[in-house]
Protein backbone atom coordinates (compact mmCIF):
# COMPACT_ATOMS: atom_id res chain seq x y z
CA UNK A 1 0.00 0.00 0.00
CA UNK A 2 1.22 3.56 -0.99
CA UNK A 3 2.21 6.19 1.76
CA UNK A 4 1.64 9.68 0.85
CA UNK A 5 3.46 11.09 3.93
CA UNK A 6 7.44 11.36 4.15
CA UNK A 7 9.52 9.21 3.69
CA UNK A 8 7.50 7.18 1.08
CA UNK A 9 5.47 10.01 -0.39
CA UNK A 10 3.22 7.98 -2.59
CA UNK A 11 6.19 6.61 -3.87
CA UNK A 12 5.50 2.74 -5.74
CA UNK A 13 9.03 1.11 -4.89
CA UNK A 14 11.12 1.25 -1.74
CA UNK A 15 14.35 0.14 -0.30
CA UNK A 16 15.52 -0.62 2.98
CA UNK A 17 18.89 1.09 2.87
CA UNK A 18 19.59 -1.16 6.08
CA UNK A 19 18.97 -4.74 4.34
CA UNK A 20 19.16 -3.59 1.04
CA UNK A 21 15.85 -5.40 0.07
CA UNK A 22 13.53 -3.28 -2.40
CA UNK A 23 9.66 -3.88 -2.01
CA UNK A 24 6.63 -2.91 -4.71
CA UNK A 25 4.39 -1.27 -2.33
CA UNK A 26 1.73 -1.90 -4.61
CA UNK A 27 1.50 -5.39 -4.08
CA UNK A 28 2.94 -4.91 -0.30
CA UNK A 29 1.88 -8.43 2.01
CA UNK A 30 2.32 -8.10 5.58
CA UNK A 31 5.76 -10.10 5.69
CA UNK A 32 7.39 -7.38 3.74
CA UNK A 33 7.35 -5.95 7.08
CA UNK A 34 7.85 -2.56 5.91
CA UNK A 35 6.46 -0.66 9.23
CA UNK A 36 9.64 -1.80 10.88
CA UNK A 37 11.75 0.03 8.35
CA UNK A 38 13.78 3.03 9.96
CA UNK A 39 12.31 6.20 8.27
CA UNK A 40 16.05 7.11 7.75
CA UNK A 41 16.71 3.80 5.94
CA UNK A 42 14.37 4.68 3.38
CA UNK A 43 15.04 4.99 -0.43
CA UNK A 44 12.33 5.48 -2.87
CA UNK A 45 11.26 5.51 -6.80
CA UNK A 46 8.73 5.43 -9.23
CA UNK A 47 10.47 3.06 -11.21
CA UNK A 48 12.43 -0.33 -10.45
CA UNK A 49 15.09 0.46 -12.22
CA UNK A 50 16.26 3.39 -9.81
CA UNK A 51 16.03 1.31 -6.77
CA UNK A 52 18.50 -1.44 -9.08
CA UNK A 53 20.61 1.07 -9.47
CA UNK A 54 21.12 1.78 -5.90
CA UNK A 55 24.31 1.50 -4.28
CA UNK A 56 22.86 -0.09 -1.12
CA UNK A 57 20.68 -2.74 -3.38
CA UNK A 58 21.03 -6.47 -2.40
CA UNK A 59 17.77 -8.18 -3.36
CA UNK A 60 14.21 -8.23 -4.84
CA UNK A 61 11.67 -9.03 -1.73
CA UNK A 62 10.22 -12.53 -1.67
CA UNK A 63 6.62 -11.48 -0.96
CA UNK A 64 6.09 -8.31 -3.03
CA UNK A 65 8.44 -8.44 -6.18
CA UNK A 66 9.76 -12.04 -6.95
CA UNK A 67 6.25 -13.61 -6.90
CA UNK A 68 5.37 -10.81 -9.70
CA UNK A 69 8.24 -10.34 -11.45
Amino acid sequence: MRRQYAPFNGKRYILDKKTGVAHDLDNEVYDCKIRIIAYDKVDTADDIGEILKNPDFKVVCDHCIAKFG
